[in-house]
């Protein structure tokens, strides 16, 4: 068996002989309310898989959890659960966005508990774990949807975007750096050695979930509200591995070139983003459309697009992953043609 750990390594380091190592992910409706069932779920999948890097992918709406927004854990539409009700109902709400303690909060604690677990089962495998950023989770706060044309399920937030994020920009900026220095202290956590009480991982997978492509942030103003509060929680990963992950079309992925990142992960397929061929000097991530993977998808497109990107990378080290969440369920079949294309 290959040292999966090595070769992830060397492959972010553009040194493998190998060109590439391989993942994919989704969602286990169902167990993952609870940290031993989703540290099964997850560990079954991989191992079902052979996956070279381990992306675990918590349910989405944890991090907003931890500052008080409720969901209903029976009651789904698609892998998203039911908004109860939001930690933010209106803009004076920002002040109630305090830092919290990641081994106290409740939804914290029990991912670090849940990772510790997949650690524990996967001692070969380089595991990253999701860790949204700090304005991706206080527009889930407000119960905003998080890309250009998505409805929350169960939100009935009674303002926009704009109103959020004009209306009280002190406000807003206190918000930001309280999630920031929390999710600063997740991380410091998750990657923290088991011995020392930590969850023993290998890095983080850092996402900037539809903000950089929602139309809702400009160069400008993304620098403004997302970029100092990245770097917090960027910084907290400085001696672990990090996988960015931007999302959807028109997801600038240039704006992250100078990020403290060791790859980056954008939807080469998709209008307004560049081929995975462009050097932004970081490893790139990519390979099919993660829509594709849904059971009755294209299976013929799967292919198509899997050899587009394994010919726009000769000899030059990237990871090879959807370009998001795979559908639960998800196709066999196209996702055996991702594995077996190593």
């Amino acid at each position: 068996m290959p040292d999966r750990t090595q070769l992830f390594a060397d492959v972010l380091a553009g040194s493998s002989d190998r060109p590439f190592a391989t993942s994919a992910w989704q969602h286990f409706v169902g167990e993952e309310y609870d940290p031993e069932r989703f540290a099964t779920a997850t560990v079954d999948f991989v191992r079902s898989w052979d996956w070279d890097w381990v992306k675990i992918n918590p349910r989405a709406v944890y991090y907003s959890e931890a500052w008080g927004s409720v969901f209903d854990p029976d009651d789904y539409s698609g892998v998203i659960p039911r908004l109860v009700s939001p930690a933010i109902s209106g803009v004076a709400d920002l002040a109630r966005i305090r830092p919290l303690d990641a081994t106290s909060a409740p939804a914290l604690a029990e991912h670090i508990a849940s990772s510790r677990l997949i650690r524990e089962q996967l001692p070969d495998r380089p595991l990253l774990q999701t860790v949204f950023s700090p304005l991706s989770v206080l527009l889930q706060l407000a119960g905003l949807p998080l890309y250009p044309g998505d409805v929350v399920y169960g939100s009935s937030a009674a303002f926009t975007h704009d109103d959020l994020i004009r209306q009280d920009p002190d406000g807003v900026h206190a918000a930001l750096q309280a999630i920031a220095q929390t999710l600063a202290g997740y991380v410091s956590e998750l990657i923290k050695p088991v011995a020392s009480g930590g969850a023993g991982l290998d890095g983080i997978f850092y996402a900037v979930t539809g903000t950089a492509s929602s139309g809702h942030f400009d160069a400008e103003s993304f620098a403004t509200f997302s970029r100092p509060y990245d770097l917090i929680v960027l910084d907290a990963a400085k001696d672990a591995n990090v996988v960015f992950h931007t999302c959807r079309e028109d997801s600038h992925p240039e704006w992250f070139t100078d990020y403290p990142i060791d790859a980056l992960h954008w939807d080469q397929f998709l209008p307004g983003n560049p081929s995975l061929d462009e050097d932004f000097g970081v490893t790139p991530v990519g390979g099919v459309s993660y829509d594709l993977f849904a059971v009755g998808g294209d299976r013929a497109e799967v292919a198509n697009q899997l050899e587009r990107t394994l010919t726009s990378r000769p000899r030059r080290p990237f990871l090879l992953a959807p370009s998001c969440t795979v559908p639960t369920p998800a196709d066999p079949d196209s996702l055996r043609a991702l594995r077996d294309a190593r």
